[in-house]
């Protein structure tokens, strides 16, 4: 472990990756020493054996030659196991976006560990062995293997002579798997814990900010006083000097960080979820300040959200169109059916509804009768409300310049704006209203655009469900219940949108990731229906880690897919040692179902020590609770579950249907001899 660990650092190194968690917290030692194991075993097994028949200690050239035929019987099946198990890798580093960026360092860091492991097993491993087992050496079985051969002996025994109920049982394991599978639901990766939330709040677009600092304050003021479990808060308003994250004052990020759950209420005899603490946190809000909107999340989800998808929530629902009137009904209708799907947060429109604007159109006639252009109309208008420049003032090296406009207590008021003078002539003054109408009316701020195309979007965060099974029940009830108008279409975007592109990239890349896994087994063993017969155990394998998520209540998500590409490796490794052994033992013409058993139990014991140290180096990523080990736990509990599968596949169904095989191939090979 140490020389392979430090080979994958050095690897990282040169290749400019950083140790963090995905990178080092995805390593499974056990998978780094399954090789040695094997090897390890295999020689331990073998010398023990010759000195057991010579009743002597083995000289050095024979303990010699014993370790060489030793590491030679299992080189080829230990080689191409994990060869294998580095090559399911490969589809990891096909993935782009964000999660390439998030497994790509953890595909390669293993990869580096795994083929380093491999150089090890087979040049260190055996060099090991013949310095150390220099002694007398008694091979046998601990309390624990001797209790499983006794165990098992009966049922393989019995096993293969009803082979029908294990086979039918195993195909009606998977089938029922499938349809575990398609309960699960989906997301792209799970949620992680960031310590602190992010409350996104929406007021009216035609607040000013001085309302919006004052009602900000008052927010502020009733959580900390109204939610014991809030430690402090800061808010963003508005555009910065430096405006990387331009928003108008309508818009406010609202920064809560909170005290350890230790020290939070208890809501009907349990400690309060974050969830619930972000329900009370909205309910207090919507009780004591009227006139905003709010939606929860954390400060690096909401931003990672807005570089997916140019929307701060889980899920964005845009509706595409040219009449906005016609996109804010289809929006209007959608929320309102969002809102009543379970699991559905907060549900929100991403602007604020339309905003009362001061329309002032000139009036014709009017301007024809003074004899006034349209020109002195704009003019006067332009400088009350807006301002004009008339001068500047220097004070040292800097210059301002002076704007003359009406106070903002006026601009308030239709009656001073209705008496704004307008010139006529060289001395004439007319108020405003004599040449123009004023007309208050609602518009639209802002259009948002994607791709050229003008659309409407709602935010939706969700709550206790996963994203793909709300997004399927909300695109039924939307086709059943929202009239779409031709030329307007609706489109689910965020998390859900790159859930369904990484799906995508999977569906291709992993089945030519099986393919050469394919070509590989069949290199070791040389015949199509002994690679037939470990293949099948890639599927089976994937029911242990099928109903290991479901036990759990966790989704798939793109964290669980790499957990299964990664099991489909422990799978063959375990069923390439077994055929491999059992091929060997027909060399000494012995009969088939004596292979079988004699195979069989004598490789119980590697397959069993793989299998657990496999499983073992993944329970701490499974039970762990610290910062990130949300998307470690979905991988190790998907593995953890598979080799369980994995290692009953290899034991009972491998066997079972290697000696069915094998004897309707002699059978056949019988009765062509016969008719020739």
């Amino acid at each position: 472990i140490p020389l392979s660990f430090l080979f994958a650092m050095t690897g990282m190194v040169q290749g400019k990756l950083s140790g963090n968690l995905m990178s080092l917290g995805a390593i499974d030692f056990g998978l780094i020493v399954d090789g040695a194991v094997v090897i390890v075993e295999n020689i331990v097994r073998q010398l023990a054996a010759q000195q057991h028949q010579l009743r002597r200690r083995l000289t050095n050239e024979e303990r010699t030659h014993a370790i060489l035929s030793a590491s030679k019987e299992v080189a080829s099946p230990m080689f191409f196991g994990v060869l294998i198990i580095t090559i399911v890798y490969v589809p990891i580093l096909t993935l782009t976006g964000v999660e390439g960026k998030m497994f790509h360092p953890m595909a390669i860091t293993v990869m580096l560990c795994l083929g380093a492991a491999l150089v090890l097993a087979l040049t260190l491993m055996p060099a090991l062995c013949s310095f150390l087992l220099c002694g007398e050496l008694k091979e046998g079985d601990n309390p624990v293997i001797h209790l499983a051969k006794i165990l098992y002996r009966p049922v393989l025994q019995r096993t293969l002579r009803h082979r029908w109920p294990v086979v039918g049982g195993a195909v009606i394991l998977f089938l029922l798997a499938l349809v575990v599978f398609n309960q699960l639901g989906a997301v792209f990766v799970p949620r992680l814990d960031e310590g602190s939330m992010l409350a996104m709040v929406f007021r009216t677009n035609s607040i000013n900010l001085d309302a919006s600092l004052e009602m900000q304050k008052k927010t502020e003021k009733i959580l900390l006083a109204r939610v014991p479990e809030i430690e402090r808060v800061f808010s963003r308003i508005g555009t910065s000097e430096i405006a990387t994250d331009p928003m108008p004052p309508s818009q406010t990020d609202f920064y809560i960080f909170y005290k350890p759950e230790k020290q939070w209420r208890k809501i009907d005899g349990h400690a309060a979820s974050k969830d619930e603490l972000a329900k009370t946190i909205i309910e207090e809000l919507e009780k004591e300040v009227a006139g905003q909107e709010i939606i929860m999340s954390q400060p690096i989800e909401m931003r990672f959200n807005e570089l997916l998808e140019g929307v701060r929530s889980d899920i964005a629902v845009k509706v595409f169109g040219d009449d906005y009137d016609v996109l804010e009904k289809i929006a209007a209708q959608v929320k309102e059916l969002l809102e009543k799907i379970p699991g559905a947060g907060e549900v929100e429109f991403e602007a604020s509804g339309r905003v009362p604007m001061l329309e002032v159109h000139a009036n014709r006639d009017a301007l024809v009768k003074y004899n006034l252009h349209a020109a002195e109309v704009n003019n006067a208008i332009a400088t009350a409300l807006g301002g004009q420049t008339v001068g500047a003032l220097v004070e040292g090296n800097r210059r301002y310049d002076i704007v003359v406009r009406m106070p903002e207590e006026l601009r308030e008021k239709m009656d001073e704006i209705h008496n704004l003078p307008v010139r006529v002539g060289e001395s004439g003054l007319l108020p405003l209203s004599k040449v123009a109408d004023f007309k208050i009316a609602a518009s639209v701020d802002p259009i948002m655009r994607d791709s050229g195309q003008r659309r409407a979007a709602i935010l939706v965060n969700l709550r206790g469900r996963d994203v793909e099974s709300f997004v399927r029940e909300a695109e039924r009830k939307i086709k059943e219940q929202v009239k779409i108008p031709q030329g307007y279409t609706i489109e689910f975007g965020g998390q859900f949108k790159n859930l369904q592109a990484a799906r995508a990239r999977l569906a291709v890349v992993v089945p030519v990731a099986l393919a050469m896994i394919f070509v590989l087994v069949f290199m070791a063993l040389g015949r199509w229906r002994h690679t037939l017969l470990i293949y099948s155990g890639i599927p089976l394998a994937a029911t242990g880690g099928v109903f290991a998520l479901w036990a759990r209540g966790m989704p798939f998500s793109i964290s669980a897919g790499v957990g299964f590409i990664a099991l489909s490796g422990v799978a063959v490794l375990n069923g390439l040692v077994m055929i491999s052994y059992f091929n060997q033992l027909r060399e000494q013409n012995k009969r088939i179902t004596e292979v079988v058993v004699e195979g069989a139990l004598t490789r119980l014991r590697p397959v069993l020590m793989t299998a657990l140290v496999a499983g073992f180096g993944f329970v701490p990523m499974a039970i762990v609770t610290g910062a990130g080990s949300e998307v470690q736990r979905p991988l190790a509990t998907v593995v953890i579950g598979g080799i369980v599968s994995s290692t009953f596949l290899t034991l009972i169904l491998l066997p079972t249907l290697y000696e069915w095989i094998e004897k309707k191939q002699k059978t056949n090979e019988n009765d062509s001899v016969t008719a020739t």
